[in-house]
This record gives C-alpha cells, sequence and structure tokens, in this order.
C-alpha cells in the first residue's frame, strides 16, 4: 500500500490561513472595502459594549487574543476575532464567565490560535510545562463559547527529538457549560483535553460540527463531554515502523460521575495504515486512581484505520479496559465490524435510549442556541 507523505502540521496551519492573512492586508489597506469583522459589527459600530474586537493588524480594540480576555473584566463578554494567525498562548480564568469567541469570516481555517509549547518544553524560570502547562488555549471559566474557530498546537516531535514529553494540547477546557461549534483542534498528542476544575466537578462541554485530529490519546480527560457530528481524523506517523500509532480517546472519567464521553453521529477516518489506531484506551490518573473511564461511541462511521478485531486497549495493566465503561451502539464502516464480540461492548436498545445528549447534559441544552 503506498501512504502519502506525512503533512507537516505547522505546514497545514500555515497554508490554512494564507486566504485569511490576505483578506487581513487588503481590510488593512482599504478603509473602505469590507470588514474583517464581517456582520459582527466593528469598534466603530460595536454591537454593544461588551463586544471587543481582535485583529493582528490594528483594526480592532486588541491585537492579540489574549489582551481582550484581559480587558474583558467581568460577565458575559463577545470576542469578535477577525482572520488571522494569533501565535500565542491565552488563558481564560474562572472570573470570566459566559464569555463567546467568534470567528468572524464564518469559516474556522481563517481564524487559528497557535502555539507549540510541549509538556517537556523547557520553562523559561526551569522546568518543563507539563501536558497542563503546554496548552495553547486553557479555558476554566464557565459558560464559554466558541464557533467557527482552530485551535492548534504545532509541536513537532521530528523538530525535538530529545524531548521525551511529546503531549502538546491545543486547548484544555475545564468549565462547566462549554461549547464549541464549527471548530477545529489540530494537534498531535494530547490534541483536545476536555477536563474539569476538580475530580468531584463534573463540567458538562458540547462539541458540535467541530474537526479534531491527532495521534497519541488526541480526545481525552475527566469532563462529561458530547461530541455530536464531529470528524475525528487519525494521523500519519513516520517515527513509529508498525500499529499501533495512537488511540482516539482517552476518557479519565471520575468513578462517581455517571456520563463521561459520548460521540454521536459522527465518523473516524484516517491518514495511516488499516487497523494501525485503537478506538480507545482508559486513562486512570495517579491523581485518581477510583476513577473508571466512560466512553460512548453511536451511530458514528469508523472507518478502515481503526483496528475492528481490537479496538481497545490498556494505558496500565493495573486497570484493564475490560472493567472500565466502554460501549458502542450502531455504528458503521469498516473499523465497526464486529468479528469478536467481546472486544466490542454493545448497548441494548434500552441502554441506548440514555446515551443521549439531552440524558448527559441534562437541564443545559447547547444545541437549541447554536
Amino acid at each position: 500500500m503506498t501512504l502519502p507523505a506525512p503533512v507537516s502540521r505547522r505546514s497545514f496551519v500555515v497554508a490554512s490561513v494564507g486566504a485569511a492573512l490576505a483578506l487581513g492586508g487588503a481590510s488593512h489597506a482599504s478603509a473602505g472595502g469590507r470588514s474583517p469583522f464581517g456582520r459582527y459589527g466593528s469598534p466603530s459600530a460595536r454591537l454593544n459594549e461588551r463586544t471587543l474586537y481582535v485583529h493582528p493588524g490594528g483594526l480592532g480594540d486588541h491585537t492579540t487574543v489574549q489582551a481582550a480576555v484581559n480587558a474583558a473584566s467581568s460577565s458575559g463578554y463577545t470576542l469578535v476575532i477577525a482572520p488571522g494567525t494569533y501565535r500565542e498562548t491565552v488563558a481564560v480564568s474562572v472570573a470570566r464567565t459566559d464569555m463567546t469567541w467568534i470567528g468572524a469570516s464564518g469559516e474556522a481555517r481563517d481564524v487559528v490560535v497557535v502555539y507549540d509549547n510541549a509538556a517537556g518544553t523547557p520553562k523559561p524560570g526551569g522546568g518543563t510545562y507539563g501536558t497542563t502547562g503546554s496548552a495553547t488555549t486553557l479555558v476554566q471559566a464557565d459558560g464559554f463559547a466558541a464557533r467557527d474557530l482552530t485551535f492548534a498546537n504545532d509541536w513537532l516531535r521530528a523538530d525535538h527529538p530529545g524531548v521525551s514529553g511529546t503531549q502538546a494540547v491545543a486547548i484544555k477546557v475545564q468549565g462547566d457549560r462549554s461549547a464549541f461549534v464549527r471548530c477545529r483542534f489540530l494537534g498531535h498528542q494530547d490534541t483536545l483535553y476536555a477536563d474539569s476544575m476538580a475530580l468531584g466537578t463534573f463540567a458538562r462541554q458540547y462539541f458540535r460540527d467541530c474537526y479534531v485530529e491527532g495521534d497519541v490519546d488526541f480526545v481525552f480527560g475527566r469532563a462529561t463531554a458530547v461530541y455530536e457530528n464531529c470528524h475525528f481524523r487519525t494521523l500519519i506517523r513516520d517515527d513509529l515502523t508498525g500499529a499501533p500509532y495512537g488511540f482516539v480517546f482517552a476518557p479519565s472519567t471520575a468513578g462517581a460521575n455517571p456520563r463521561g464521553y459520548l460521540v454521536t453521529g459522527g465518523r473516524i477516518s484516517s491518514e495511516a495504515p488499516d487497523a494501525y489506531y485503537k478506538l480507545a484506551r482508559p486513562w486512570v490518573p495517579s491523581s485518581d486512581t477510583t476513577a473508571r473511564p466512560m466512553l460512548t461511541v453511536r451511530g458514528t462511521r469508523l472507518g478502515a484505520g481503526i483496528d475492528a478485531v481490537a479496538p481497545y486497549t490498556n494505558m496500565s495493566s493495573g486497570f484493564p479496559w475490560q472493567d472500565q465503561r466502554f460501549a458502542e451502539y450502531r455504528n458503521t464502516g469498516p473499523g465497526a465490524v464486529i468479528s469478536v464480540p467481546e472486544h466490542r461492548p454493545q448497548l441494548t436498545d434500552e441502554e441506548a435510549a440514555s446515551a443521549t445528549r439531552a440524558v448527559y447534559l441534562g437541564d443545559w441544552t447547547p444545541w437549541k442556541g447554536c
């Protein structure tokens, strides 16, 4: 089988925003031209006093996303972000609740927040960043929403052969009621960290019509998270010679939490050879050895890149995947073929009736406002 040449995530990010940068340059040069903020107003025609505008060339209130976040001194701010590449790390603290980020063009490829720290990257003051510290974007506030944006970490293993901490998070989300619509999440290992603020906090998160790519555990954490109509893409690796290349999901759901990750109506595709990826493995972190990771995948097309014979594996032999809460229901595609039933736990129709976005998210209905 002839495989396509591996694509550098950094090259991919740069190519994705080429048109966006051209648009931003044209807007800067032409005062009477099309607004870089589209239909969302501008600093001179502000939607309301809690709308802030971000533009890399100076046409907004701020030139960086973090500066705009810092200026949002209370709850309920909206950031309208013009096309461009924002190479920075961004943190949304717990005090900045009910914040919304909008990609002004309506196309996630046009607005990219990206940086390149990894867990093993040395910090200026000594030590390394660790997994959480590697995050390009960190969201700890409740009520966060984003649409039409790309969150990326373009740290590359090939550029740092001596670094063993290769986790490189694009975004870590810890707040309750966090919603992402038509967003992209780009990285390799640990791309999307859907988590919570504490072991006893069951943060709810909702992802709809999103695209996520990576290789090792690239959707992971302990949140109660619903992924609806999302596309997950597994990447080819030139640093390994055999399977498995990695794992799509690595939930770490608290044992007391009745709801973990729910994937519904989506698809999983791959750049890699057939059966080179596992669907999931359970993450039981040392900080919570009572965790019982939970993942339900239903109504989703699993491409040939998923190992249909043995789609699950262990992260630690002390916490076998069979003791966790993994299940499937009415999936399709070559990666969903059930050849060894004991390797593919399935929900009954009655159990599936409780595996829905409404049950998982309770009194929060983000799909109604999308």
